[in-house]
């Protein structure tokens, strides 16, 4: 279970049978402190990358954009891949199966008319993996 906020705006694809997954890259905080000798500990921001699916990528794509607050729940997903110039690579990733929406929703009068996203067919193995990121 993560709270965060998105870093970027998600990456869409439509992979070749028409389904639709989506990555986000969520920043999530340990504020600082104060120790008792008065030493300062800084903030600690950490990355995170989630990956949504199917009916729940189209809600992302959709409603989520950069600098908005998530709730996720989902499984820690690790893979080995070696690139194109042979140099191997690892990803750790969130696989979501929940998400809310935490940001509050624009007033009515002020949202901005979305871009059509471009439904570029991919191949999972384009990267390596088994996602096209």
């Amino acid at each position: 279970m993560l709270i965060g906020n998105v870093g970027a705006d998600p990456q869409v694809k439509y992979l070749d049978q028409g389904v639709c997954v989506a990555q986000v890259r969520l920043a999530t905080t340990e504020r600082g402190y104060t120790l008792q000798n008065g030493t300062q500990v800084p903030d600690r921001t950490e990355w995170h990358t989630c990956i949504f699916w199917r009916k729940q990528a189209e809600v992302v794509e959709k409603y989520v954009h950069k600098g908005d607050k998530l709730y996720v729940e989902g499984k820690i997903q690790s893979r080995d891949w070696t690139d194109r110039q042979g140099i191997s690579r690892k990803a750790v990733e969130i696989m979501v199966d929940n998400m809310e929406l935490l940001s509050p929703k624009p007033a009515a009068g002020t949202q901005t008319e979305e871009q059509p996203a471009q439904e570029q067919p991919v191949t999972p193995s384009e990267n390596g993996g088994n996602y096209p990121f």
